[in-house]
């Protein structure tokens, strides 16, 4: 395998560039380890990429590469023998890349300390971070998509921009209180502040209201699987899975547990979960095994609700009426669901015909899907409409705004925004909590970003009104 040593080369260079560990190099950096880590991943592969961080660098770069004078210039590619410095054995010829920074000495990076460097020296945003580790994570298309745009630094300059927003209506705010009675302060200054805090508090509640799209692309949309005994739920999971994921036998009752697996529907993941069939029952083990199936109905981003077709009532309108109330008994409330009617191998051509044709008339029923397992006949149009529901849970990850895709940052805007109504109830009784009603929301957005500091707020006063002129 080809070695690529370098004293600081990315997985992705554009966007994790390296430390400077020379004059400028952030507080905190300038005496760290050197450190070295595979970046290319374990395993057998042709090319190999080792990554080096830190004040031994350039040793460790001239003594393994063979470089008695100069280093390479900056972000040149330099075909050299690499060298192991104490045997004086050529190890490989390979690459080496120098990215000005700054091998005794050196130590084994821990997990996410490149990435950790970055973020400290200020070169990537803690939530450009949270997107490469979304990206490193990601199993599906989408997944990657939308890691790649948070990786961009969109996300982050959304709230980067409230964050300024809000350094300035606080800014504002503390210059009134503390200099209004010397007359040093425009009037109609905390009209602006109203103005900008209602908009910001606007912005912020309709970017709440994302139906949690990003954040179930990213751990995947929770698909349960639900209805009677014997309606074929286990043998539709393993159809999708294309794997005997759960038992299927003639028995009813078989399946007592919740058995879960991962499946990437058309660029989307989905976590499919296979539940016991809903009946009263005196078996302990069964009733349990029931009750873990409701409370996941309960938690689904959508429920495909199973019915053997062979149990339906021949009558159109009586077989709708039969669904409607069946729907009832499966789902707590009006749930995003599917209606699979399995085993339809088992009806007459005609029947199944007309069964498909006038259920999908019914407007009271969900989407209608005739399938059978064993012969596959209607899986491929089930599978597009399952696609098409999945794609409307999760969205289109390049299009709109940005989304949220963490729950911690939806948790710390629910706190800007609350901080935010504060402001504007004290706006009239008592400026001084209306104010830290701004500090609490800038505070909450600087959770997310990782950046927030009192001296931003100084340098704003003195810039925006010259105090003492």
């Amino acid at each position: 395998a080809h070695f690529l040593p370098c004293s600081v080369i990315c997985r992705r260079p554009p966007l994790c560039k390296p430390l400077s560990t020379c004059d400028g190099v952030p507080a905190g950096l300038a005496d760290a380890d050197t450190i070295f880590a595979l970046s290319s991943g374990h395993g057998r592969c042709g090319v190999a990429v080792v990554r080096v961080s830190g004040p031994e660098s350039a040793t460790a770069l001239r003594r393994m590469a063979g470089l008695t004078h100069s280093l390479p210039p900056p972000r040149t590619a330099l075909l050299r023998s690499i060298t192991d410095a104490q045997a004086k054995e050529v190890l490989d010829r390979g690459l080496v890349l120098w990215f000005p920074g700054s091998v005794p000495g050196m130590r084994p990076a821990e997990a996410g300390e490149f990435t950790r460097r970055a973020f400290q020296a200020g070169k990537l945003g803690l939530t450009e971070v949270e997107g490469l580790g979304d990206l490193i994570h990601a199993e599906t298309e989408a997944q990657r998509r939308q890691a790649l745009r948070q990786m961009s630094g969109e996300l982050g300059r959304l709230y980067q921009d409230w964050s300024h927003k809000l350094k300035r209506c606080l800014a504002h705010v503390e210059a009134f209180i503390d200099f209004s009675e010397d007359e040093l302060i425009e009037d109609g200054v905390l009209n602006q502040v109203d103005r900008s805090v209602c908009n910001l508090q606007a912005e912020m509640e309709r970017h709440l209201k994302d139906e949690r799209k990003g954040e179930r692309l990213r751990s995947g949309v929770q698909v349960v699987i639900a209805g009677a005994t014997n309606a074929g739920k286990s043998s539709l999971l393993n159809t999708l899975c294309q794997r005997p994921a759960a038992i299927v036998s003639p028995i009813a009752g078989t399946t007592r547990d919740v058995v879960e697996t991962a499946l990437d529907i058309g660029g989307f993941p989905v976590l499919l979960s296979d539940t016991a069939g809903l009946r009263d029952s005196s078996d302990l083990v069964e009733r349990e095994g029931v009750r873990r199936a409701r409370e996941r109905v309960e938690q689904a981003d959508l429920t495909l609700v199973v019915v053997d077709s062979a149990h339906l009532p021949t009558d159109a309108q009586q077989a709708a009426a039969f669904l409607q109330g069946h729907l009832r008994s499966v789902l707590a409330t009006e749930e995003q669901c599917l209606l699979v009617l399995n085993k339809t191998d088992l009806l007459p051509d005609d029947q199944r015909q007309k069964l498909d044709r006038e259920l999908r008339q019914v407007s009271e029923l969900p989407p209608v899907c005739l399938i059978s397992c064993h012969t596959d006949e209607g899986l491929q149009d089930f599978l597009t409409v399952l696609h098409s529901n999945v794609k409307t849970l999760c969205g289109d990850p390049l299009s709109g705004a940005p989304t949220l895709t963490q729950a911690r940052h939806r948790a710390h805007l629910q706190q800007c925004v609350a901080a935010l109504a504060q402001y504007q109830r004290y706006r009239d009784t008592d400026l001084a909590l209306a104010a830290e009603g701004v500090r609490l929301a800038l505070t909450s957005l600087g959770r997310i970003t990782g950046r927030v500091g009192a001296e931003e707020i100084l340098d704003i006063i003195f810039k925006d009104f010259c105090i003492g002129k």
